[in-house]
């Protein structure tokens, strides 16, 4: 196979606290040297408010563009409310914050999403923007149900609007669901723009995300029903104690795989 495919490195795969502590763009740095083509910038990771200013948010992705790398712009801010409606102000915040990055992608959580999409709102909203917006699978009900992806993007074509947004599919928070992998991918395969590799160890609280095993034949099994030519981001912890190893071995797998 090709080893065209854009692999990313999401910056929590480095720790919470590590992100904390050394700023994105040290570890937007490990990720060039480990081979990576983009950097997933979470604003969870942020220490303060100020750090999504935009003045910050422009230095920051000025800085990973001139590493060589391209953006991602993830906020754990959800694209519908608990009661089903659009968060137009979420939406619009990540857009901007997402501009001033000059990220390729927003990734915003689903979030109570019952039956109307409102494209047309998303579209007007998306007018102008350079950002592509995908939602996640998240490891809650609200925002993590097969069912309720499968409805959205329904909704979406009978509104019109079916290209006006993707999925980033992560394999490994369908087990918060108790979904299979390979089933959601064969349902929602046509809708994903960004893929978040990783598997879990665990059960119930004590769940937790792992690297996928090099035999692991279900992983392979639901990478292969997903499409090719999307970027995929490593969103699964490094050994802390042979980071630039862990990250080199795994950018280089995933290319391939």
């Amino acid at each position: 196979m090709s080893d065209a495919v854009d692999v990313v490195i999401v910056a929590s795969a480095f720790g919470m606290d590590a992100v904390r502590t050394g700023g994105h763009l040290k570890w937007a740095q490990t990720s060039r040297r480990a081979g990576a083509a983009g950097f997933e910038v979470r604003r969870e990771l942020f220490v303060d408010e100020t750090q999504a200013a935009p003045d910050n948010l422009r230095a920051l992705g000025e800085a990973v563009s001139t590493l060589g790398l391209w953006s991602v712009f993830s906020t754990p801010a959800s694209l519908y409310t608990s009661d089903g409606r659009l968060d137009a102000a979420a939406l619009r915040l990540a857009l901007d914050e997402a501009a001033a990055l000059g990220a390729r992608f927003v990734k915003l959580q689903l979030g109570g999403f019952a039956s109307v999409a409102d494209g047309a709102a998303i579209a007007e909203q998306l007018r102008g923007s350079t950002a592509r917006l995908v939602v996640e699978n998240g490891q809650l009900a609200e925002g993590g149900s097969l069912a309720q992806f499968v409805d959205l993007f329904e909704a979406l074509t009978r509104e019109g609007h079916a290209d006006v947004l993707g999925m980033t599919f992560d394999m490994g928070n369908w087990a918060w669901r108790d979904v299979v992998p390979l089933e959601a991918a064969g349902l929602l395969a046509s809708h994903v723009e960004y893929i978040h590799c990783k598997t879990t160890a665990g059960d119930g609280a004590r769940r937790f995300p792992v690297a996928p095993a090099a035999d692991d034949a279900q992983f392979a099994a639901v990478l292969e029903m997903l499409p090719r030519d999307v970027p995929r981001g490593i969103e699964f912890p490094f050994d802390a104690s042979r980071i630039d190893l862990d990250a080199a071995h795994y950018v280089a797998w995933l290319k391939a795989a």
